[in-house]
């Protein structure tokens, strides 16, 4: 099994790379010429853009498997092998393996050791799950827009209780939170996210399943760091390029992403892997790297849209080195604009629905920005047109370009640090961005260190990779002065991942390395002795702001209990989710259950739905499946005299989960709670004269509405009240003159306000109880009218409980923030 796993990694991870960087033509020699663990980097980097471009194909086309991955990479081998007359040795030429080649290999193992083990991150309701599903989806079903055959069996009359429409032109409705239905009636569903981190999930899954496909995103972080590392060795060294991609590693953002799903680690693996090639093509002048570079950056169109933003930055770079007398190369531009013609057929025809919102935001500029941006148009145009008649010109530009956006990128950090602040339009997260990032994630030293860096390597190697510093401003005036970012957790803080972050420590370690070039010697050795000291401060605080994560798997243990669920499911019972308004995160277990293993699964849309057309659906759903079940944690208005609801099991686990505040640093592991039970529709019961008595906290999941979870206090059962809480009684007898507590306040701190319960019946207030310490009975009564009309009432009736609520964190101080009311341990009404 090992063997077969590693023969397929080889085959989609390095065999058409390493077939196609050895053809003998576009000047091997250069090439050849290369250090050997930077041919080997771009074997990977080759045969990764070749297997994700054969899936995304095969995937539009609706023929997607990996064992096809596997014979296309094949054959493409055998065909350059033909075509190339086997003449795939790089020849004399060729560098041998030397120590340099230890610092790549360093990087890998530290990578291997921090980056590994992978969350198990496979729920809905964010966008790590929404990654995962897709490419598992895609390598199960092969296909970009799938083809949903639940959603394609429910009746017409029945889709507003799972996917209204959306009265959109792009999707009709949701599936699941991150899928979108684009046509009902066949049940086609498309992804939120471009595919292209989804096809690399889709080749994990091929190569180790739901394993391999958890893994992929660790893999693209270590390539994202050995990017960075040779794009910087070239740029400025191999001394601060390793010093640079150590200090990533280390780094609490990329620790945590690179076990996260997410795809700003593909950009920036990918992206600069594209400035390395695109300088190696236009500066060095090799012709070989021209078409990989247009190839990655149009691949990047398949990634994310902001990856605009990288291929702006590689246009003005390119647009600047004009001035230096290069012009792009034809085979870049042919290969990026046949990309760019695919990427837009794909965006706006399968993606339209994620392609509206930049749409949406570009169209909504103020106008001022299209003037800034149609004076740069015309400003560059007219650039390029005087650097091809007047050379005066040039040679100024050549000149002074270095300094000039150096000392802008210096100008606007000190704005956005010291004197940018909220007001009017100008939101606070915007106002203070960067110094956001700075306070929390890189530090002032490393700010100023940074920005000295720019100046002394864009003085001296500026113009041996102008698109680098161009993309580096680009990045920053955009995601620092226009996009909000907010220390609220650390996957809400990621647009900074691609490239500000790692060209930060880059320009960082350039500044605090520089020493060594060159003076005195006594004074090149103090140097260079504070330099290391300052990298070394810094990875040591890196180091202990990311220790906490090397220990930590979020969700750990989360698919062993999906697991268990889904195998006391049937491939033939049809199972009803509760929906995301019920107040538990029951709802996000829905997705893997069904596109990861395959169950079938619908989710309602709301937690009260209607439910004369929910009982006609369970009518015509019963005889066509095996079982109809609800699953669900509390929270959904579902009962009903029309069918009935028998328990089947109950369950309740916590997996870990890191801290979230808002406006800080993350504190500690948390407990992320499911409490749910899974229950099975049955026929109409007959009419019961008894009367209703529920026990809470057991089996109760469809009779409680907005309670908290299910606990135990006390050797009882309970549930804790929200500040409006309902109960669906089921049974009034004609003769019911009281309605019965069992109730506790839990405590409650003198501090807090009197735990005030106000009893509402069938919408009519029966009376108000102050509940006291420890377990106790309390009655209100019922009166004789309300009793008759409740009873002949053809469906539950509703209790209502009103409770004054109170906060344990604000109140006192603990670490329970639920807004609490009372314990409920019983409810009666006899």
């Amino acid at each position: 099994m090992m063997l077969t796993q590693c023969v397929a990694l080889a085959i989609v991870a390095w065999l058409p790379g390493a077939m196609i960087f050895r053809v003998p033509w576009l000047d091997r020699e250069r090439r050849a010429a290369l250090d050997a663990e930077e041919r080997l980097f771009w074997a990977i980097v080759l045969s990764a853009a070749v297997s994700l471009s054969v899936v995304l194909t095969l995937a539009a086309l609706h023929r997607y498997s990996f064992e096809r991955l596997l014979v296309v990479n094949l054959g493409l081998a055998g065909m350059i092998a033909v075509a190339s007359r086997g003449r795939l040795t790089l020849g004399a030429s060729t560098r041998r393996v030397g120590l340099t080649a230890l610092v790549p290999l360093a990087l890998v193992v530290l990578g291997l050791w921090r980056f590994f083990p992978s969350s198990e991150y496979v729920i809905g309701g964010k966008d790590p799950g929404t990654y995962v599903n897709e490419g598992v989806q895609l390598a199960q079903r092969g296909a970009l827009v799938i083809r949903d055959p639940v959603v394609a069996s429910v009746p017409p009359f029945a889709r507003d209780l799972f996917f209204p429409s959306h009265q959109r032109q792009d999707y009709y409705g949701t599936r699941f939170m991150g899928f979108f239905v684009r046509e009902p009636a066949d049940g086609s569903v498309v992804g939120q996210f471009p595919h292209l981190f989804p096809a690399s999930i889709a080749i994990g899954y091929g190569i180790d399943g739901l394993t391999g496909a958890r893994r992929a995103v660790g893999l693209w972080a270590i390539l994202g760091v050995l990017a960075v590392y040779f794009t910087g060795a070239r740029l400025a060294g191999r001394t601060a390029a390793a010093a640079a991609a150590a200090l990533l590693t280390l780094h609490v953002i990329e620790v945590w992403f690179s076990r996260y799903p997410n795809a700003e680690v593909v950009m920036q693996a990918l992206l600069f892997a594209a400035l390395l090639a695109n300088a190696r093509a236009h500066v060095d002048r090799d012709p070989f790297f021209a078409p990989l570079a247009g190839g990655l950056l149009g691949l990047l169109l398949f990634l994310r849209f902001d990856a605009v933003l990288g291929i702006a930055g590689v246009a003005g770079g390119l647009a600047l080195s004009a001035f230096n007398g290069q012009r792009p190369r034809w085979s870049f531009l042919v290969v990026f604009a046949v990309a760019t013609a695919l990427a837009s057929v794909y965006l706006l025809g399968p993606m339209r629905a994620y392609a509206d919102l930049p749409i949406v935001f570009l169209s909504h500029l103020p106008w001022w920005q299209y003037l800034v941006l149609g004076l740069t148009v015309v400003a560059v145009g007219g650039g390029l047109w005087a650097a091809a008649r007047h050379p005066p010109v040039s040679r100024q530009v050549v000149r002074w370009a270095p300094a000039i956006l150096s000392v802008a990128l210096a100008v606007l950090a000190v704005y956005a640090l010291w004197f940018r602040h909220p007001g009017g339009r100008l939101a606070a997260h915007d106002a203070y961005a960067l110094r956001t990032f700075t306070d929390f994630y890189l530090s002032l030293p490393a700010l100023v260190a940074a920005l000295i860096g720019v100046g002394l390597v864009a003085r001296r190697a500026f113009w041996r990779d102008p698109a680098l510093f161009v993309t580096v401003a680009v990045f920053s005036c955009f995601f620092f002065f226009k996009i909000r970012i907010v220390t609220d957790h650390f996957w809400m803080t990621r647009r900074f991942l691609p490239v500000i972050l790692p060209a930060a420590l880059l320009f960082a370690c350039a500044a605090a390395l520089s020493g060594s070039r060159g003076g005195w010697r006594g004074t090149v050795a103090l140097r260079t002795l504070i330099g290391m000291a300052f990298v070394a401060l810094l990875a040591g605080q890196y180091a202990r702001e990311s220790r906490p994560l090397l220990r930590h798997v979020e969700y750990a243990g989360l698919i062993p209990r999906l697991e268990r669920l889904a195998a006391d499911i049937t491939a033939g019972d049809l199972v009803i989710a509760e929906a995301r308004d019920a107040g538990s995160d029951v709802h996000v277990l829905a997705l893997p259950l069904a596109y990861i293993y395959g169950r079938q699964v619908l989710v309602l849309n709301s937690a009260r739905p209607d439910k004369r057309v929910f009982a006609a659906f369970v009518e015509w759903a019963r005889p066509r499946y095996d079982r109809v079940l609800f699953m669900g944690g509390g929270g959904t208005d579902l009962l009903s005299h029309q069918y009935g609801v028998a328990p089947l099991a109950s369950e309740r686990f916590q997996v870990p989960e890191y801290d979230a505040p808002l406006d800080a640093y993350p504190r500690f592991v948390r407990a992320k709670e499911f409490d749910y039970g899974v229950y099975a529709f049955t026929p109409a019961p007959a009419a019961k004269s008894r009367e209703f008595d529920l026990d809470l906290g057991f089996q109760d999941d469809l009779h409680v509405l907005r309670f908290h979870a299910k606990e135990q206090a006390g050797g009882r059962t309970i549930r804790w009240s929200r500040a409006t809480s309902f109960v669906a009684v089921t049974t009034v007898v004609q003769s019911a003159r009281a309605v019965t507590l069992v109730m506790n306040n839990g405590g409650r701190p003198a501090a807090a306000s009197p735990a005030t319960v106000h009893v509402y019946l069938h919408g009519e207030l029966l009376g108000a109880v102050v509940v006291g310490d420890g377990f106790a009975t309390y009655t209100v009564a019922i009166p004789p009218g309300l009793a008759a009309r409740a009873a002949a009432f053809g469906d539950p009736v509703e209790l209502k409980l009103l409770t004054a609520v109170w906060n344990p964190h604000r109140v006192i101080g603990s670490a329970d923030d639920r807004d609490l009311g009372v314990m409920v341990d019983r409810v009666a009404v006899q």
